[in-house]
This record gives C-alpha cells, structure tokens and sequence, in this order.
C-alpha cells in the first residue's frame, strides 16, 4: 500500500530527482534510511518506481526536430510485432498503441527534416505491417512535465 509518505516522497523526487535521498529525508522530517526503505519497496515490490531519466536538450546535440507519427496497421493482430520493429529504431523516443484513426502515435526526434524523411521512408514505412503513416512536426513544445502526485 503506498501512503501519504510514499507519495511526499515521489513529489520530492518528480520536482529535482538528482536531490539526495538525505535531503529528501530533511524536508521530509524523517532519517534517511527511512527514504531508502521506502525507495526500495516503491522499486522492488510495488513497481511504483520504474527507473530513472535523463532529461536532456535535444536541440543542442544537434537534434532540431520533433515530430508525432500516427501510424496505421494494415491489421490491429500486428500491433506486437511492429511494435518489437519501431523499438530498433533510436529516434522514436515513445510510442503508444491508441485509439481513434491511428493504431500507434509515435514521438520522433531527428536531426532535421531530410533525417526524418530518411527514417520514414527507409526504416518506418518499410515495416511489414504498416499500411501507411501521417507525421506531424512539431513546431514548439509547450508542456512536459511529470505527474504531480497529489493525496
């Protein structure tokens, strides 16, 4: 069961991840071991805590667009097996198996347009399974941020 502790915990961590757990521990008025315990069971046991990320600025290694593919399965039965096919591809950076038009709307980071048409053309749309894509480049992003954990 995740408590009201569990969840301050998380908060703290979804705000600055890189905060030591000792200063989590200080802001939560409670010893550091504690925060490791409950880091440990919201790891280990619940599968609360899924890993850590690395939030970088895609732009300043050279990585200027982002775009969103929805793409359309020839049958929905092929989702598994594009999917296992869309995860040998390193730009797309996530993908989700939706409803409404499209079967699978993917995030795309490439480093200009000629790469992305590189990577549609040549790895995407050559998957068997993928009857045809539509590609939405982004022009600003305006949001992203974790949940906020509230009670």
């Amino acid at each position: 069961m995740i408590d009201k502790l569990d969840r301050d915990i998380l908060a703290t961590l979804l705000e600055n991840a890189d905060m030591p757990y000792t200063e989590v521990a200080k802001k939560l008025f409670v010893s550091g071991g504690t925060i490791h315990v409950r880091m440990k069971k919201l790891r280990d046991q619940l599968g609360v805590v899924k890993g850590a990320h690395l939030a970088i600025d895609h732009t300043k290694l050279g990585y200027d667009i982002i775009a969103f593919i929805g793409i359309f399965l020839e049958m929905s039965s092929m989702y598994e097996e594009v999917t296992e096919q869309l995860k040998e591809i390193p730009e797309i950076v996530s993908a989700h198996y939706t409803t409404g038009n499209y079967s699978i709307f993917a995030r795309i980071v490439c480093k200009d347009t000629n790469h992305l048409r590189s990577i549609l053309s040549n790895k995407i749309q050559n998957i068997k399974g993928i009857q045809r894509t539509e590609t939405f480049i982004s022009l600003e992003g305006s949001i992203d941020r974790p949940l906020q954990i509230s009670d």
